[in-house]
């Protein structure tokens, strides 16, 4: 079964139901433009963190604004209904800012995942998750799996 794509209102709802169920939240965000073993590595080592994982999608907007004109190569609609089918995700979202850092206040995750190009004292919300007294996870393989060097790859051949 698919996880729901929820708005930022429903998803808040959802996982609230979720806390109230005495279940712990993860959660782990990126573009996930061209699906690649890297994304499924990260959001399945990021599933064993807590009970519940939710993913936090960039908007196509927000992924242009951040990897520059051609990108995102499939749409934020395309790229949630793909993310929500990896077994462990239990719900997806997209967001509209650069940064995950007001949706991660706003749904205080009890762990945030990143992927191991970051640390801990490295990750950008980290500072947003400490605030509210939650824990920051590196998760995942080690990064030797890109978009980028995908589509560059495409690009050369």
């Amino acid at each position: 079964m698919n996880a729901p794509i929820l708005n930022e209102h429903d998803l808040l709802a959802a996982v609230a139901k979720e806390r109230k169920a005495g279940k712990t939240i993860a959660f782990a965000n990126g573009a996930f433009d061209v699906l690649h073993v890297g994304h499924v590595r990260y959001l399945q080592d990021a599933a064993r963190q807590a009970d519940v994982l939710v993913v936090g999608i960039n908007s196509d907007a927000s992924v242009r604004a951040i990897k520059g004109e051609g990108r995102p190569v499939v749409s934020e609609r395309e790229r949630a209904e793909l993310i929500s089918t990896i077994r462990g995700v239990g719900y997806v979202t997209i967001f509209q800012e650069e940064s995950p850092a007001r949706l991660i206040g706003a749904l205080k995750p009890d762990v945030h995942c990143k992927g191991t190009d970051y640390t801990v004292e490295s990750v950008p919300e980290g500072e947003v998750v400490r605030s509210y007294g939650g824990r920051v996870a590196i998760v995942g393989d080690p990064k030797d799996h890109s978009t980028t060097a995908i589509l560059e790859k495409m690009r050369i051949r």
